[in-house]
């Protein structure tokens, strides 16, 4: 017998379904008619040989470039072709107006999901896409994945595993899956879990954005490039005769921006970026909200601003969506990239199965209605959400993941798949890289202290001259160390603050 809460979530789960149904409905037209599409005239996907480079161009500027079924059936057979290929050197990504990709196709996702017999549709459209961002992260040749405009959802993923990452002035970067009720997937939880500090945590449950250089500044980008030099760099990769990555870099560089005095600071960094990773550093949502309240009385009018904001924004989210994503972050931390994509492809499995009406309650409030109001969720209140709500999308015995399929059917060689130091080689150098120098953990740091001269020639030398170090290590030292002296003035040295 179904209790009084029971009754109330079916119900709500019908009317959901309903909703879902007449979306579906709307979505393809007249019955037994095909709907229009962009592909009527042009191919959704372009793919270009240019000497030694490869590139493929999403090509749907009227939906930002967002992934549906044709895209990812010309997508993987193309790129695994090029990698094979003897006269490929180079892979690039791009897209297509004003977005390299803007997320997948949920709303025909949320539409199949509704209905038990197209349900497993939707179920495969996620596997098709986690297979693919796997492939991408586990490519031979070097690739480079050209950030210029709205980078979302769908779209992080196909860069996420680039060991080249540009972002330029018009990158818009954001996992906004929370905001619609989902989860952020795509292997979010394997790479978000690994920037600086609780970065990540904070973009995932927030669906909050990064602009421009900030992509690169915060970690996420390996390189900053100007959008007017795209074109000059597509030219050079295609003229690379090697596929040594450190060649592929070296080309990248050559082409970066440095900041301009104009351009403003990240906008994470000291007292709101201890604020941050102090706040979202909890394992349970509602001590990151607990601590927000108490940030949001601070005398400092900067981190009391922000931290009611972000409140705001919390508060607007699902609050089941929040308290999944936050756990599937935390195990992410420890999980290798496969492993993630499978934990969020039973996320996935969960949502398309009815473990929480949330997913097709958000598309339609966010996507269809369109509505500014705070979505009707299932539960409303984080205290709402038990465990057992939550044990649904990652319990091995839980009813809702027992069609779930896997990620990782793609051969991999000896000398092929995704590892973390592919994804971060690149990258400005991390709080834990500069932690290992400074604490000697890192080998070649040698057993001396540092001081931040010291350290800024290390890493210069190291990193090759890479723009933008000097601006990450001055800053990371500023909330991470303390200065020591001996009292002979002589020597003064940097102490990791534990």
């Amino acid at each position: 017998m179904l209790g009084r809460g029971s009754t109330r979530f079916m119900a709500h789960r019908l009317a959901t379904v309903n909703r879902t149904r007449a979306i579906a409905k709307q979505m393809s037209g007249v019955a037994g008619t095909k709907p229009p599409s962009d592909a009527d005239a042009e191919p959704v996907v372009r793919f270009e040989s240019t000497s030694a480079l490869r590139t493929y161009n999403l090509n749907r500027p009227s939906k930002l470039n967002a992934l549906n079924e044709e895209m990812l059936n010309l997508l993987r057979p193309k790129i695994e072709e090029w990698d094979n290929a003897q006269l490929c050197n180079v892979i690039a990504g791009t897209g297509t107006g004003r977005a390299f990709c803007a997320g997948g196709d949920v709303q025909s996702i949320v539409a199949y999901a509704a209905d038990e017999k197209t349900r497993r549709r939707a179920i495969d459209f996620f596997k098709r896409e986690f297979d693919l961002d796997l492939l991408l992260a586990s490519l031979r040749k070097p690739y480079v994945a050209i950030l210029d405009g709205h980078t979302m959802g769908g779209g992080v993923g196909l860069a996420a595993g680039a060991p080249f990452r540009v972002a330029t002035e018009n990158t818009v970067f954001s996992m906004p899956e929370t905001n619609i009720g989902y989860c952020p997937d795509v292997g979010s939880s394997f790479f978000m879990s690994r920037l600086d500090g609780e970065l990540g945590t904070y973009l995932a449950l927030t669906s909050d954005t990064l602009r421009g250089r900030a992509v690169f500044d915060h970690g996420f980008a390996t390189h900053f490039i100007p959008a007017r030099r795209i074109p000059i760099l597509l030219d050079r990769l295609s003229s690379l005769e090697t596929t040594d990555r450190n060649a592929v870099d070296r080309t990248l560089e050559e082409l970066t921006s440095e900041r301009e005095q104009e351009e403003p600071e990240p906008p994470f960094v000291y007292e709101k970026r201890v604020a941050l990773d102090r706040a979202f550093g909890f394992n349970r949502v509602e001590r990151i909200f607990a601590e927000l309240e108490l940030l949001s009385t601070e005398s400092n009018p900067e981190i009391s601003e922000w931290a009611s904001q972000t409140l705001k924004i919390l508060h607007h989210r699902s609050p089941t969506s929040l308290k999944v994503a936050l756990k599937a972050i935390r195990l992410g931390k420890t999980q290798t990239l496969i492993e993630a994509l499978n934990t969020e492809l039973k996320i996935a499995t969960a949502f398309c199965n009815g473990a929480s009406t949330d997913f097709a309650t958000g598309v339609t409030a966010v996507l269809v209605t369109k509505t500014k109001e705070r979505p009707e969720w299932n539960p409303s209140a984080l205290g709402d959400v038990t465990e057992e709500m939550v044990d649904r999308f990652f319990s091995p015995h839980s009813q809702f993941l027992q069609d779930a399929p896997t990620v990782g059917d793609i051969a991999f060689g000896e000398s092929r798949g995704p590892s973390e130091r592919n994804q971060l080689k690149f990258t400005l150098p991390t709080e834990e890289d500069i932690r290992d120098v400074i604490t000697g953990a890192d080998p070649a740091s040698g057993d001396m202290g540092y001081t931040l001269d010291d350290l800024l020639e290390y890493f210069h030398d190291s990193r090759g001259g890479k723009s933008g170090v000097d601006e990450k290590i001055r800053e990371v030292v500023s909330r991470k160390t303390t200065v020591v002296d001996n009292h002979d003035g002589h020597f003064v040295w940097l102490r990791w603050k534990h």
